[in-house]
This record gives structure tokens, C-alpha cells and sequence, in this order.
């Protein structure tokens, strides 16, 4: 075999599971960017609910040259198309579609510009992006310029008249302050926000494309993880409802006022009330957390080093996100905690429920035995009134026995005789009932 072969001997290795392809090519499915400076990027996100590969297929279609692409090369949820003066990158996550487009920024917006107009400047058909399939939650246009970052004050003083009026958001990024990233997260009159990144000349494409999607990331993850705040909100007032409720069903338990049973509807009505909201809502409570979690890492990625009087951006998100998802996860937690409560407070019902029947059962027990007691006591009564019977029928017959035999002339006196075997017969009679009844005993 030749060792500079780049074939994989699979002959050598036992067979190869399914997914092993598709899981290892994962970390190559979605690559940086590599811009070149000065670029303009603008990029649109939009929640994909409802919307199939095969809309975003046709809409991609529309692009100048792209009649021939087809949904199979959709199928990895990554698409870059390289259009006449730009480059269009297509993604599909799990709740939204983002396309990146990447062209050369032209030169009234550069370092400098006042309130630079960008949008009639796009490489794009007329009403593509208006056309995009999906609602929009992230606009973006970022500005990537050449400028000098050995005296960055006055350099951020140039890129504040970039934004006009607005106040900014701005740190020097990378372990060397290779870069300088601002912005103001003011969503505008065009429905876009506006980022601006300068940086020396020697800066390479792939670090300015990774530059370039971290911020994006930033703002595009921000706004994801927000979704779950009006959740959170609408569902305070119903919360702090059914904790009141599950209150005054435990004080009810405690003090015995109401039935079991009407306790018990009450408790599963709220159970099914919290286990709806649960349903509805945790998902997006989970994703608000991941979100959340991925504006973290892309806000550690940055390495962000303070512009004296300026905030920093994660500054401004630890300020003003924080909370927000502090909200929400302070939320979910008391949904689940309440739904726990619930738990708890119908096995304490359950609890008194059982202890009541255990109490009936008892006592059902010792009726049963009383009873049981009564039925002997009238089952020896019986016995004995059956044995005086049958020892009266006995008597009776041997009298009438003892007569025949007098008036056949044998020398006895019947009266005196029988009234001798009266003894005899009872006990003879108890004997043999006896023996029947601890027959059927033994048998039982």
C-alpha cells in the first residue's frame, strides 16, 4: 500500500456504522467566511416554521445563473453560491434560515462616512431579500473597513459618525487587539441593525470572516434566546394563580374542611393546568438557555479588551440580556418547582385517602368479625336445639319401641326404661354431631 495514499482502508476496519460519514463530516458542513476588506455584509435571518427546503430551493433559484440548483444541494443545510460581484451564503437551523450576503463595500461608506446609505448599493435583484420565505427576527448590516488601531480613540471617533447619533457599543477584539468591533443594536427605519469593524490591513480573509460571524452569531443568538421573555411574562400572573391555589388546597387538606374527593379534582384541574404550560413552554425555555449559552461562548470568543468611556459588548449583554433570560430560567424553574409541589401535595392526599380506607377496612373488618362471633354463637344455639330434637325423636321411638315389646309380653316397663336412656341418647346424639361438625371443619 502506498503510505501517501489518501484512500482509507476500510477492508482494515470492522464495518463502518451508517452515520459515520455524516456524523464526522459534521464540523466541515458550515465553514467561515473568508472577506476580503473593505466588505459590506448583510445578513437576514428568518424563522423557518412552516417553511419547507423546497420554498427556500425556489427562492435561491431566483438569483441571477442559479436556474439549475436543485434541493439536493440543500441537503446538508448549507449552501454558498458564488453571484457577479458577491457571495451568498444560505444556512438552515433547527428553528431559523439565515443568508449571508458578502460583496465589496463601497466607497461612500467608508471609514468616516456620516450615516452612510447602504441598501441601494446591494448585489441583489430588486425585491429578492423582500421575497425571502419566512418571518425576519435579525437584520444586519456590517461594515468591515481598513483603519488604524494604534490610537483607537480616535479611530472610534471616526466609526461614531458612521452611526450618525446613536450611542455605540465598542471593544477592541483578539488576544491582540487585532480589531475593532462597533455597533449600537438600534434597529432602524430599513428594519436593519448596523455593526462596523476596523481593522489593519495585514488582516487575513478567514480572520475577518470569523470575526464576521461571531458578531453575527452574537446578534442573531441574542434575539433567539429572547423569544422565550414574552412566554415568561404572559405566564406570571397564571403561575402566581395556581401557587395561590395549590395554597389554599393545602390549608384545606390540613384542616379537613373539604372532601377528599373534591380535593382531588381541584388538585388534578391545577396539575393539568401547569403540565399544559409545561408542554407548551419548555421548549422554548430550554432553547432561550442554549441561545443564551452560545452568545456566552461567541462574547468569550471575541476576547474583548475596554475602550476607556465606552461599553463594552459584553457589557452591554451581561447589562441588559441578563436579566432577560434570568426571567425566563427563574421561570422555568418555578414551573417545575410548582409542578413538583403538585406532586407532593397529591401524595399527601393520597396518603390521608389511604389511611381513611385502611380506617374503614378495619372497621368493615370488625363488623365482619362480630358478625362472624353472632353466627357461631346462633350456629351452637341451633346445634343444641338441633340435638334436644333429634334426642326427643329418639326417645320417642325407643318409647314406642319399649311399648311394643310390653305388649308382646317382655317384662319391662317402658316409661322407666326410657327414662333410664334419655342420658344415653343425648350424649349419643351430641357425640355423633360433634363428630359431623369437626368433619366439616377439617374439610374447610
Amino acid at each position: 500500500m502506498n503510505p501517501s495514499s489518501n484512500l482509507i482502508p476500510y477492508d482494515l476496519l470492522p464495518p463502518a456504522d451508517p452515520q459515520r460519514t455524516l456524523l464526522h463530516n459534521v464540523v466541515h458542513t458550515r465553514p467561515s467566511q473568508r472577506i476580503r476588506l473593505p466588505a459590506l455584509v448583510v445578513y437576514v435571518a428568518v424563522f423557518n416554521d412552516g417553511v419547507t427546503l423546497e420554498q427556500e430551493c425556489e427562492h435561491l433559484r431566483r438569483l441571477p445563473c442559479q436556474e439549475a440548483l436543485v434541493i439536493g444541494h440543500l441537503q446538508n443545510n448549507f449552501l454558498r453560491l458564488r453571484l457577479q460581484g458577491c457571495t451568498l451564503r444560505w444556512e438552515r437551523h433547527t428553528e431559523f434560515t439565515s443568508y449571508s450576503l458578502v460583496q465589496h463595500l463601497p466607497e461612500v461608506a467608508q471609514l468616516g462616512a456620516t450615516d452612510p446609505e447602504l441598501l441601494s448599493f446591494l448585489a441583489l435583484p430588486e425585491g429578492w431579500l423582500a421575497g425571502i420565505p419566512g418571518r425576519t427576527f435579525a437584520a444586519i448590516k456590517l461594515a468591515m473597513v481598513h483603519g488604524d488601531l494604534n490610537r483607537p480613540g480616535e479611530t472610534l471617533a471616526l466609526a461614531r459618525n458612521w452611526f450618525g447619533e446613536n450611542p455605540v457599543v465598542a471593544s477592541l477584539i483578539g488576544r491582540n487587539s487585532h480589531s475593532l468591533a462597533v455597533t449600537d443594536f438600534m434597529l432602524r427605519d430599513s428594519g436593519f441593525e448596523r455593526m462596523l469593524v476596523v481593522a489593519p490591513t495585514e488582516t487575513s480573509e478567514s480572520r475577518a470572516g470569523r470575526i464576521s460571524q461571531r458578531l453575527l452569531e452574537i446578534e442573531t443568538y441574542r434575539l433567539a434566546a429572547l423569544r422565550g421573555l414574552p412566554a415568561a411574562k404572559q405566564l406570571a400572573p397564571e403561575l402566581a394563580d395556581a401557587e395561590q391555589q395549590l395554597v389554599d388546597i393545602t390549608a384545606q387538606l390540613e384542616n379537613k374542611a373539604v372532601s377528599e374527593q373534591e380535593l382531588l379534582d381541584r388538585l388534578i384541574s391545577l396539575a393539568v393546568r401547569i403540565e399544559r404550560a409545561n408542554v407548551k413552554h419548555m421548549y422554548r425555555f430550554a432553547a432561550t438557555h442554549a441561545y443564551d449559552k452560545i452568545v456566552t461562548q461567541r462574547i468569550a470568543e471575541l476576547r474583548e479588551k475596554a475602550i476607556p468611556g465606552t461599553q463594552t459588548i459584553g457589557e452591554f449583554m451581561g447589562r441588559r440580556l441578563s436579566p432577560a433570560i434570568a426571567t425566563v430560567e427563574a421561570t422555568a424553574r418555578r414551573m417545575v418547582s410548582l409542578s413538583e409541589r403538585i406532586s407532593q401535595t397529591s401524595a399527601l392526599l393520597r396518603t390521608r385517602v389511604d389511611i381513611m380506607t385502611e380506617a374503614q377496612n378495619q372497621q368493615l373488618l370488625g363488623k365482619l368479625t362480630r358478625g362472624q362471633e353472632l353466627q357461631l354463637r346462633l350456629q351452637s344455639m341451633v346445634e343444641g336445639l338441633s340435638i334436644a330434637a333429634i334426642s326427643y325423636y329418639v326417645v320417642s321411638l325407643l318409647l314406642y319401641l319399649a311399648k311394643a315389646g310390653k305388649a308382646a309380653g317382655l317384662p319391662i316397663h317402658p316409661e322407666l326404661t326410657i327414662g333410664v336412656m334419655i342420658p344415653i341418647v343425648i350424649l349419643t346424639v351430641w357425640y355423633i354431631t360433634r363428630r359431623i361438625h369437626d368433619k366439616f371443619f377439617k374439610l374447610d
